[in-house]
């Protein structure tokens, strides 16, 4: 049987975690071979190898080294170098995730030559176009011939923009974030983790992340975010593995910071982490996910999410950035005790209903 090629572009965290679930799909597929492009979005040791080593993601046969640009730069640059990786490769598929510069470039690449375009985690919207990510990922998807959604409100905003008459499939699948989470939820309770190292084991924590750039780069939204979080240490103490992206704004701003500072982690001692946690704060839109597959409530440090049905559900809290919003959050969550029995996001299966719907489309329109 001819084999065809597909070509996977990934750059960030996010795309590394959702690519190692679709990845080991693709790998009993007999109808495909698979070439990752690594953009180099996230390119130190503690963003990006870390990942590949442990979410056993196979070796990028392209290292791009793209990274710390502007938006139009490094976007730029991705575009001209996926553009002759896909010509020399003459890839059947391009498949890209997520809402970064690196899935907009891989996107843009395939579509100028006419290489069909697979979007994991379509049909997302924050209805913010102050945010890179809701660009990237309207552009996205209006050029994806396969959209696969990981929630029926997904599926519902493509429809509502008229998707439905366009040359394009969706299809709900659900969220491969659950795949990996369910999968190495089980490798990480047999492990010797950051928890232990940290000696955090039956001690309540809340644990943070904080990156996004509406954050970050807002003198006054980041000031106010950890003001809130040093209120909230004073009851229960938080865990904050830095991104360099953050640290990098706290230096510039000279904003002294009174939390347990980590390193960032990898993605094992992250699922650690929130399985020892009490509750998670946060401004990643994958980690408020993550929280709900492993049953924790989380506070959202943003005006708006794409994942809508968490705050319905009673699971996740939208606090802002301003302080008093950020504790009013965090004190509803602590209080609540949410319900996590809802198969929200597809109950594991998504890669493998991902793989199905690409070669079911090849298999009637390309053979």
């Amino acid at each position: 049987m001819h084999r065809h090629k597909l070509v996977t572009v990934i750059g960030a965290r996010p795309q590394f975690i959702k690519a190692s679930a679709v990845s080991r799909a693709l790998a009993t597929s007999r109808v495909f071979s698979e070439v990752i492009i690594h953009t180099g979005q996230h390119f130190d040791d503690n963003m990006s190898k870390v990942f590949f080593d442990e979410l056993a993601i196979p070796a990028p046969r392209h290292n791009l080294g793209i990274g710390s640009l502007g938006h139009g730069a490094m976007t730029g640059r991705m575009l001209e170098r996926i553009e002759q990786i896909l010509l020399a490769e003459r890839p059947s598929l391009v498949l890209v995730y997520g809402d970064t510069n690196s899935t907009l470039a891989g996107a843009l690449a395939a579509r100028k030559l006419q290489v069909p375009v697979a979007h994991v985690e379509a049909g997302l919207r924050s209805f913010n176009l102050r945010m890179p990510e809701e660009v990237n990922r309207i552009l996205t998807d209006r050029i994806s011939d396969l959209l696969f959604c990981p929630t029926s409100s997904a599926v519902a905003n493509l429809r509502a923009e008229g998707f439905e008459g366009f040359p394009c499939r969706i299809h709900l699948t659900g969220d491969v974030m659950e795949d990996t989470a369910r999968h190495f939820g089980r490798l990480a309770a047999g492990k010797a983790t950051v928890v232990d190292r940290l000696s955090l084991r039956g001690r309540p924590f809340a644990l943070c992340t904080l990156h996004r750039a509406e954050n970050t780069d807002d003198a006054g939204r980041l000031a106010s975010i950890v003001a809130a979080l040093h209120e909230i240490a004073r009851e229960l103490p938080v865990v904050l593995p830095l991104h360099p992206r953050t640290a990098g704004a706290i230096r510039r701003q000279a904003i002294a910071i009174d939390l347990q500072v980590i390193e960032p982690v990898g993605y094992i001692d992250m699922v650690a982490l929130l399985q020892a946690a009490r509750l998670v704060l946060t401004d990643s839109g994958g980690l408020q996910k993550e929280a709900y597959f492993f049953e924790r409530p989380c506070v959202t440090l943003r005006d708006e999410t794409e994942w809508v049905e968490l705050v319905q559900g009673g699971c996740n809290w939208l606090a802002g950035a301003t302080t008093q919003g950020i504790l009013a959050a965090y004190r509803s969550a602590a209080a609540a005790r949410p319900d996590f029995s809802t198969k929200l996001y597809g109950g594991g299966a998504a890669s493998s209903a991902i793989v199905a719907a690409i070669e079911d489309y090849f298999a009637a329109d390309r053979q």
